[in-house]
């Protein structure tokens, strides 16, 4: 035993001593390292004496919006009895593009091969007629903040099945989107488009919720090549769908994204128009710009609020309606329990004839839009009137932004004040006023007026654009406005909020035809927001950090 634990004992002592000596060669190492350190006169991680942080500003970035390309015609164009041609007259398509600060920009091809127009400091508003294709607008910065433009692609069909106004204003490219609107049953075509203005490719993703949940598409996923328009036939991947919903989110690359629209009440039009991504899903919504005609309580053609949560818990939300007084009540709507995944339409039947903002608040995240419709007359085959519909989408409360009316249309400028979300009790009317300055754009871009409009926190005013550029004074949802004779053609509003007040505006474009009037709602052009300076530091051993 003794004999076969010496080698174990002399064995642990080799271990120690080259323990040892593997600290003290650690140590040396350490003190040389701090030496030199020393000597350079420098402590990593600590400041040098009158070499402090210096912020150096980032240059504003240039703004790229992507305009929607000419309506999509059915696939049956020029066959059967041309006396149900589905489209007896050709869509009237043009991109109109303003910006309120003087600068250079260019309309240009989807691929930028070609420039269509130009914008500069003497022509700050133009437009291209006949639009071939999508079209990009791009503006350059001023010196100090990124530009402030806006622009809008429209289509305008007077006969057959794609009668309508259908208008949009053009996007920044995002990598998630939800569209909220159209529908995919019998009397009813959805397309999305899926625009890629960069210069990568993009891989889209698509989810679809309908009246009974999420639509099983096993993981279907779009190339969308540069400088490419995509469109997908939403019957195609989610069939017999009375109400839609459809989700978009993009990997390698940034897309602009709508749905166009189209229904038939037999063989009569019933409307057509562009849906685009609103809010991504939060416990409050706010869709402006709900423009409707007097409805009696369960009129089908009342126009409706769609809501979905696309969670896995059951919400419960509640729909106010601000109007030109305040709160207005819409009936049935004052708790609507929602079903996770499943889309619901909640009627906008019993309003009175205005223009309101729809404030959604509920107790899980949901996604909310809203659809208004306008009768017409029937046509010389119908048996009933024809419609006309337009989808309002829900925006944020902004500070700001531009909208441009398109080309050979009549606008009305909406604002809301928006109260703080709180209880039921007291989440409407919180008192107060919200104040926005409004500079009303003329045919070339031009200033040709400027006004102060407040409304109470709770309420929505609605003001014709020619009136607004009448005087000088405090506009409120009271004021009388009318536009005389001679007035500027007003084209676009550029609309800076009053800090710390929260409001939703949108324009409602309007074409007045012998048939009935024909409608679509804009959401603004948001403005970029210039990025904040950069902290840097010189660091004398490795120059600027």
């Amino acid at each position: 035993m003794t004999a076969a634990t010496e080698p174990a004992a002399v064995d642990r002592g080799a271990v120690w001593r080259g323990r040892l000596v593997r600290a003290g060669s650690g140590l040396a190492v350490a003190g040389v390292v701090a030496a030199a350190v020393v000597a350079g006169g420098v402590v990593p991680g600590t400041a040098v004496d009158g070499l402090g942080p210096t912020s150096v500003p980032v240059p504003p970035a240039a703004t790229t919006l992507v305009c929607a390309g000419p309506l999509l015609l059915p696939d049956d164009v020029g066959r059967g009895d041309s006396a149900f041609d589905p489209t007896p007259v050709d869509p009237v398509s043009s991109v109109s593009v303003a910006s309120s600060t003087p600068g250079a920009g260019t309309v240009t091809t989807l691929d930028g091969t070609q420039t269509l127009a130009r914008l500069d400091a003497g022509d700050e508003a133009v437009t291209v007629g006949q639009v071939p294709a999508p079209l990009v607008v791009r503006a350059e910065p001023g010196d100090t903040a990124p530009a402030r433009v806006g622009a809008v692609s429209s289509g305008l069909v007077t006969a057959g099945d794609l009668r309508g106004l259908s208008a949009a204003s053009c996007q920044h490219p995002t990598a998630d989107a939800w569209l909220v609107g159209g529908a995919t049953d019998l009397t009813s075509t959805a397309q999305l488009v899926l625009t890629n203005a960069g210069s990568t490719p993009a891989e889209v993703g698509v989810e679809v919720w309908g009246p009974s949940g999420a639509v099983d598409l096993t993981g279907e996923r779009y190339l969308v090549a540069p400088g490419a328009q995509r469109v997908v036939a939403v019957g195609g991947i989610a069939a017999e769908q009375r109400r839609l919903v459809v989700h978009v989110a993009t990997t390698g690359g940034r897309v602009a994204v709508h749905l166009q629209d189209s229904a038939l009440d037999g063989f009569t039009p019933a409307g057509t128009d562009l849906v685009v991504p609103g809010e991504a899903p939060a416990r409050r919504q706010v869709v402006p710009g709900v423009a409707v005609v007097a409805s009696e309580v369960g009129d089908e053609d009342a126009g409706a609020v769609r809501l979905l949560v696309p969670g896995g818990t059951t919400a419960t939300a509640s729909v106010s309606v601000l109007g030109p007084d305040g709160p207005t009540a819409l009936p049935g709507a004052e708790s609507v329990e929602l079903r996770p995944g499943e889309v619901t339409d909640v009627p906008l039947g019993g309003l009175a004839a205005g223009t309101y903002t729809l404030l959604v608040d509920a107790d899980q995240p949901v996604v909310v839009a809203a659809v208004v419709t306008r009768p017409g007359s029937p046509g010389e085959l119908d048996d009933v009137p024809s419609r006309e519909r337009a989808w309002a989408a829900s925006s944020s409360p902004t500070d700001g932004g531009v909208a441009v009316l398109p080309a050979g249309t009549a606008g009305t400028f909406t604002l809301a004040g928006l109260p703080a979300r709180g209880s039921a009790a007291d989440s409407v009317d919180g008192g107060g006023e919200t104040t926005a300055t409004v500079r009303l754009l003329g045919g070339d871009g031009r200033v040709v007026g400027e006004r102060r409009v407040s409304v109470p926190v709770g309420a929505t005013g609605a003001w014709s654009l020619e009136a607004l550029v009448q005087g000088d004074g405090l506009v409120t949802p009271s004021t009388a406005l009318t536009a005389p004779e001679g007035q500027p053609v007003v084209r676009a509003v550029d609309v800076v909020v009053d800090d710390g007040d929260d409001v939703a505006w949108a324009l409602v474009a309007e074409v007045s035809r012998p048939d009935g009037v024909l409608v679509s709602v804009l959401r603004p052009v948001p403005a970029l927001v210039r990025a904040p300076d950069v902290a840097v530091q010189q660091d004398p051993r490795l120059g600027t950090r």
